[in-house]
């Protein structure tokens, strides 16, 4: 196996780890948590409500577009400000995740993963990729 080899599959064990997070939290939100009471929970921290319902949908086509490999890097930069957020709502918790409502390290750790796609790209499986981003220039963009 060649070093580019290890390194494309590296970065699909990252971009699908990331998405598949992603994907269990949204869907945590939906069916657990119910959408009025996600919606409840962050007007709780002083958001309105309308960042619940953006959230969701991050989580769920975010997590489902890194899993398969649509546009990863894109998706993974776009995920970021959803990220950060959830260190800052977890950031008066302490550090461990365990602790009552959940620590920062957690959330931090999503955003270190969403770092690495950004910049990794898709790696391998991947359904469809930018084609600047990911390194493919489509013939008529070539000087």
């Amino acid at each position: 196996m060649t070093q580019q080899t290890e390194l494309n599959y590296g970065a699909f064990i990252t971009r699908v780890s990331l998405g598949v997070v992603l994907l269990a939290h949204g869907l945590l939100k939906v069916l657990v948590f119910t959408i009025p009471g996600t919606v409840g929970y962050f007007e709780s921290l002083g958001l309105p409500a309308v960042t619940a319902y953006l959230t969701i949908f991050a989580e769920l086509a975010g997590g489902t577009a890194l899993i398969l490999g649509l546009y990863a890097r894109l998706v993974a930069v776009l995920s970021l400000p959803l990220l950060i957020g959830s260190v800052w709502a977890h950031a008066a918790n302490g550090w461990l995740f365990s602790a009552p409502n959940g620590g920062w390290e957690f959330p931090m750790l999503l955003v270190a993963l969403a770092v690495a796609v950004a910049v990794q790209g898709s790696g391998a499986f991947a359904l469809r990729k930018l084609p600047i981003v990911d390194g493919f220039i489509p013939h008529g963009l070539k000087a």
